[in-house]
């Protein structure tokens, strides 16, 4: 904001925009554009992803995914995705949209390689008619986080530290107590997580705005659909748990 020669405060008050001095009106219709194309992109990568993955878990056999996942390759997978996700946040703060995109397009990849296997297990009908429900409930809370004018950092944080419970326990499940009554007890408390960080993170996208110029929307855009993604594709599994029908 600039002074007047009355040491007063400008009435007409400019401000600094990729270097370029524009005026308030100016630069808040400029900040709703870049809400509006960060939000739009955000969704438009997500979706790109979730149809990477389809095309992945279609095409892949899943034979060939069992194999893959058998032994020390689970391990050796689940390290590569962990890998993937650090380096992407990494280009994403270096605001190297072009190496977070391709980052983004193996891990779809290679979620849609490990998600091959639950055409084994489920029902084709089933995994249908989950993924439609899912596509339902996500786009119901994420049209919420858009539109709602209450904060919901603190749901989030809720959500967050759940996730982080549900992380631990599952892997203890997993190696130690193999319990289905457990398990199905993660599930359910998964879908509440989840449904609450995609209203959370849909926010959150907006929020990030505040931070956005004309060079960073891209990299802001794919940490939106990375966050999104991620809840669409828990939620799914953890309903998929819930009431998949098994062959």
């Amino acid at each position: 904001m600039e002074y007047n020669n009355q040491n007063n405060y400008n009435t007409n008050p400019s401000y600094n925009y990729d270097n370029e001095t524009i005026a308030p009106q100016q630069a808040q219709n400029l900040k709703t554009l870049l809400c509006e194309e960060v939000i739009l992109k955000s969704f438009l990568f997500m979706i790109g992803a979730l149809l990477i993955t389809a095309c992945a878990a279609l095409t892949i056999s899943p034979y060939i995914a069992i194999e893959l996942l058998s032994g020390n390759n689970f391990y050796i997978l689940l390290i590569a995705e962990f890998g993937i996700v650090l380096a992407s946040n990494w280009a994403l703060r270096k605001n190297n949209a072009i190496l977070a995109g391709i980052l983004f397009t193996a891990y779809s990849y290679l979620t849609g390689v490990t998600l091959s296997i639950i055409f084994m297990v489920y029902t084709t009908a089933s995994i249908v008619a989950i993924f439609l429900t899912t596509a339902a409930v996500f786009g119901i809370m994420a049209v919420y986080g858009l539109v709602t004018k209450t904060d919901l950092s603190s749901i989030g944080n809720i959500c967050l530290m759940g996730l982080i419970g549900i992380i631990i326990i599952s892997f203890v499940n997993l190696f130690i107590l193999q319990s289905t009554m457990l398990d199905t007890a993660i599930s359910a408390i998964g879908v509440l997580v989840f449904v609450g960080l995609t209203a959370y993170d849909t926010q959150k996208i907006k929020k990030n705005v505040a931070a956005s110029n004309s060079q960073n929307v891209t990299s802001l855009a794919l940490y939106g659909a990375f966050e999104l993604y991620l809840d669409f594709i828990n939620l799914f599994l953890k309903l998929l748990s819930l009431f998949g029908k098994r062959k």
